[in-house]
């Protein structure tokens, strides 16, 4: 058995390589071609589900970031160790998809991901319901808080492992997805698909915080490069993307006026397309934000030139009529956007030097440190005087 795998494993990464001269060739397709009535609804529709997780997903983590700020919580942001390694990570993901995909029957993996991914888009999309929930829910529905505490530990060593409040209508709002996921898990429907891949989108916007804009310009460039590499210089991505029966992409049929809802020929694009520029343009944001102008100029013109790239993108696609990597359109005109914009205000020092949390210096840190053990030391000798008193 373990020979027989290693030599699938061979002979797979030897077409792999074999196949980069020969897989730009457009595959002959059974379906019947679309109409372009129907391919621009479909491509107009992607683009549009593609803008509004970045509009959303920034405006939410503006909110998050100073949520944050304000209780003093410190955020998970993305370090430029995390970022450089981001891409290598990200390849050894995508090719280990690759092998599975190869070796063992799609049936079996995409019915292990569908779980795992019904559980996440149950969340995610709840997540994104509740504060919906909460302005729509009439004011005659009792709102009931609940928090579920699980701790480890005494003392000083207690932990807490499980931290999580709710209320009803968040109840409510997983009841709801709930539905969705039992709709996606039975029909694979492409609008369930949506609404999960919307849901993890807007998340994704919103929780994954750039420090900086440095942080930014090399996981951007990194992925700039992976993308390229995985879809011109092997089939291993559009592989991938046409296996993997998750809710990791939008989909909208081309052929929408022709069958309906009954559709199936379908544009699609990947989730990493919208997440990875949006977090971008989320940190451009949260710096526009910090500044407290009334114009958004970085987040504006930067989500104006993100539009560009997918419209740009769409088009050779169907010029040269094979996959195109979206970040190879999409990196320039995001990171070129607000370097210009920087360099015409005379803002590129404060661009580079912006942080979402700065990290506070050696020096700094040494004389907390110094102050804290004077503070309680004197507080213990205090402590001590007042019992030998008694």
């Amino acid at each position: 058995m373990a020979d027989e795998v290693i030599d699938t494993v061979k002979e797979t990464i030897k077409g792999i390589f074999e196949n980069v001269n020969v897989k730009n060739e457009t595959a002959p397709s059974e379906k019947k071609p679309s109409s372009p009535e129907g391919i621009a609804v479909a491509y107009g529709s992607l683009v549009i589900m593609a803008m509004l997780p970045i509009i959303f997903g920034s405006i939410r983590s503006v909110k998050l970031h100073k949520l944050k700020k304000s209780t003093g919580e410190k955020a998970d942001t993305m370090t430029k160790k995390d970022a450089m390694f981001f891409p290598l990570i990200a390849s050894a993901a995508l090719f280990g998809l690759y092998l599975f995909f190869k070796i063992f029957q799609k049936v079996h993996i995409n019915f292990l991901l569908t779980g795992y991914f019904f559980v996440l888009g149950v969340i995610a999309l709840a997540h994104l319901l509740s504060p919906v929930m909460n302005s729509l829910m009439p004011a005659a529905v009792p709102k009931v808080p609940f928090h579920i505490l699980f701790t480890r530990g005494e003392g000083k060593h207690k932990e807490d492992l499980i931290n999580y409040k709710f209320s009803t209508h968040d109840i409510v709002c997983l009841v709801i997805s709930s539905v969705i996921g039992v709709w996606y898990l039975l029909k694979k429907h492409w609008i369930a698909n949506n609404l999960f891949g919307l849901a993890f989108a807007i998340n994704g916007v919103e929780m994954l915080h750039l420090n900086n804009f440095v942080t930014g310009v090399i996981l951007l460039s990194g992925l700039f490069f992976y993308d390229i590499f995985w879809v011109f210089g092997t089939n291993v991505m559009v592989t991938v993307a046409k296996s993997f029966e998750a809710p990791i992409k939008l989909v909208f049929p081309q052929d929408l006026i022709d069958n309906g809802l009954n559709a199936s020929n379908f544009a699609m694009l990947g989730l990493g397309d919208i997440v990875i520029p949006g977090i971008f343009i989320a940190l451009l944001l949260r710096f526009d934000d910090s500044k407290k102008r009334k114009t958004r100029i970085y987040f504006y013109s930067t989500l104006a030139a993100y539009f560009l790239g997918l419209m740009a993108t769409i088009f050779v696609m169907h010029v040269f009529k094979h996959a195109q990597p979206a970040l190879l359109y999409l990196v320039p005109a995001c990171m070129g956007t607000p370097l210009l914009v920087a360099l015409i205000r005379g803002e590129l020092k404060v661009l580079f030097a912006y942080e979402d949390h700065p990290e506070e210096k050696p020096e700094k840190k040494e004389n907390k440190d110094k102050e804290e053990g004077s503070s309680s030391g004197s507080s213990s000798s205090k402590k001590k005087e007042s019992k030998k008193a008694k």
